[in-house]
């Protein structure tokens, strides 16, 4: 009940999640996202804040001015963040990662360079996160666009997956 009277107030929005294989909305499994970032502002009485989720909550926020259907995907075990769709068919896959720091002690001026090393690797040499970002998008069989949103400047391409820097992908509405 609580949950419905803060998306009546607006406060919070529900994202459905779509299971790939069977292309049915899954019931019960949905997430939610703040309408405005404030609320969780003001009630994170740390001083450290997760930025994956704050971010993942701004693509939401700006798909969903932009028009978009939204739901979360999930194949088997894996999931995808957000599936975009516009009418007429407008399909795209997106990834939101917060990549780590490249050294422990950043100064403020270079914080937005980041990269997806976080320190752990698989067993085939490849960083753990880019490995949990990219995976899924790779399971997708067609083709419609799939991105990988970071704070990178260094960009990289993996089997036809595009990374974005998450700034340009908020500037460049013709594109998305």
């Amino acid at each position: 009940n609580y949950l419905s009277i803060l998306e009546n107030a607006k406060i919070l929005s529900k994202c459905t999640r779509f299971d790939r294989k069977s292309k049915k909305s899954l019931l019960g499994e949905e997430k939610f996202y703040l309408s405005d970032l404030s609320f969780y502002f003001a009630t994170n009485t740390d001083t450290r804040i997760n930025y994956g989720p704050v971010l993942e909550n701004l693509v939401y926020n700006y798909a969903k001015a932009l028009g978009y259907d939204i739901s979360i995907g999930r194949i088997g075990k894996l999931e995808i963040d957000f599936i975009r769709n516009k009418p007429r068919n407008n399909f795209s896959y997106v990834q939101v990662a917060r990549r780590q720091l490249l050294a422990e002690s950043v100064s403020a001026q270079n914080l937005l360079f980041l990269n997806l090393d976080n320190g752990s690797y698989n067993k085939d040499g490849i960083p753990q996160t880019e490995e949990r970002e990219y995976r899924p998008l790779e399971t997708i069989p067609d083709n419609y666009p799939k991105y990988v949103l970071t704070m990178d400047h260094l960009l990289q391409q993996r089997n036809g997956i595009i990374n974005l820097n998450l700034i340009d992908f908020f500037l460049d509405q013709k594109r998305f």
